[in-house]
């Protein structure tokens, strides 16, 4: 029911920045968690960002560097990513958890967006 779109990625030098943006639609409501995760080729995915209520948690790799942030009015959530590396080149993904009344918890996945950090 809830589908996230994900825009923003592409080609950057180190020491660049982008956005990236994921607007869920469909049947949006009572999600309780956003994130944003990545996966480089023959790696884990892992969690980059992540934001519940008023609390936001990073990846020790990308604190200082990247923001999340969420426009509830928009349901639409945002990566700021600034300072890129090399090593921050993935495929991010972005997600959302929403509670139910009838089952356990379900989990959505964006498209997912390419992020490359290279000269």
């Amino acid at each position: 029911q809830v589908q996230l779109v994900e825009s923003g990625g592409g080609l950057v030098q180190p020491g660049g920045s982008l956005r990236l943006s994921c607007a869920a639609t469909g049947s949006s409501f009572r999600i309780v968690a956003m994130g944003w995760y990545r996966q480089a080729p023959g790696k884990e995915r892992e969690l980059v960002a992540l934001t519940t209520g008023g609390t936001t948690n990073y990846a020790d790799s990308v604190k200082g560097r990247f923001t999340i942030s969420r426009d509830n009015a928009k349901n639409t959530v945002y990566l700021q990513m600034n300072s890129l590396k090399p090593e921050d080149t993935a495929v991010y993904y972005c997600n959302a958890e929403q509670v139910t009344i009838y089952g356990p918890n379900r989990n959505y996945w964006g498209q997912g967006t390419q992020v490359t950090v290279s000269s």
